[in-house]
């Protein structure tokens, strides 16, 4: 009783104090990094919990089976979930640029090739000075100002070689490794999201975290909308995002999406279903707790070990 007593007070003291606060940020021109800062925190809060022991329970020595694309750096090098997790997943990495798919000679499954809706041959803009930038798709100045790239870096965006790289669709790629279901796919492809997504085939992941591009840095990218377009047509919506980078637009340049199965139609729910270990898995380690407690009760799957956990994120 006492304490919640004190947590209103609290909140009721913080109300009338950030606004003079906020006005000594703005004068001195941290409003904004400050927000970011809060906000970046605020979107990782559920990081402080470890389910590592309830996911070991729901998955009973199964794996959850991987496709990233674009894998430079290895499987979750952005971190963004906590490494820890990292155990309970079975990777297939892709990486076409061939100096940084032999760094990853210590993984299991490392393709050295593209992805993309048809088997084809693609050029690749190689970017010396940004690696991580190079894309199927050549850089475009005159976006650059929108990204908030200064023009003495400009020469770090410069392509420096093209490659031709052989490609093939995730339907091909996952049925010559006799991968029956994939349960996770990640693509950061600088572009190619969307061309890369239409040769999925059969295979409905549980969750996908892929790039999108408001304001693409690079010619001839297909708009963000298409890929929200095309998933929703196969049954899937987004549940999540987070800026990338630094913009000058209100909204960001560029964003990290999840989507999960469309939980309220028969065919997502039925993909949930057939996976509920492994989907409240993922959905544990994404940090997505009031959304699953939904889904849980919605779908039916019986979890009510979660009931306990608040979802930080919502404070």
């Amino acid at each position: 009783m006492f304490k919640k007593k004190f947590l209103k007070l609290f909140r009721s003291l913080i109300k009338l104090i950030l606004p003079l606060f906020y006005k000594v940020l703005v004068s001195l021109k941290l409003n904004r990094r400050v927000i970011n800062f809060l906000s970046e925190k605020g979107y990782f809060s559920n990081k402080s919990y470890d389910f590592s022991l309830m996911i070991k329970n729901l998955l009973c020595n199964n794996k959850i089976i991987s496709l990233d694309i674009g894998a430079q750096g290895g499987f979750n090098s952005d971190n963004f979930f906590p490494k820890k997790y990292n155990i309970f997943f079975e990777n297939v990495l892709i990486e076409p640029i061939d100096s940084e798919a032999k760094k990853l000679k210590n993984e299991k499954n490392v393709i050295n090739k593209g992805l993309w809706s048809s088997k084809t041959s693609k050029k690749l803009y190689i970017l010396k000075n940004r690696l991580g930038s190079s894309s199927m798709f050549e850089p475009d100045l005159a976006n650059f100002e929108i990204h908030n790239i200064k023009e003495e870096d400009y020469e770090k965006y410069k392509v420096t070689q093209t490659i031709e790289v052989e490609c093939d669709t995730i339907q091909n790629l996952l049925s010559q490794l006799k991968i029956d279901s994939l349960d996770y796919l990640k693509i950061d492809t600088q572009g190619s999201e969307l061309e890369i997504i239409k040769g999925i085939g059969i295979y409905r992941p549980l969750l996908i975290k892929l790039e999108a591009h408001i304001f693409s840095m690079y010619k001839g990218v297909a708009g963000w909308h298409k890929i929200l377009n095309y998933l929703y047509d196969l049954n899937y919506i987004a549940i999540d995002w987070k800026p990338i980078g630094s913009h000058n637009t209100r909204a960001p340049a560029e964003i990290d999406m999840i989507f999960i199965p469309n939980f309220n139609s028969i065919e997502g729910g039925k993909i949930i279903n057939n996976s509920k270990e492994k989907f409240i898995s993922l959905m544990l380690i994404f940090g997505q707790l009031n959304l699953l407690k939904i889904i849980i009760r919605k779908l039916n799957l019986k979890y009510e070990k979660l009931e306990k956990f608040e979802d930080l994120y919502f404070n």
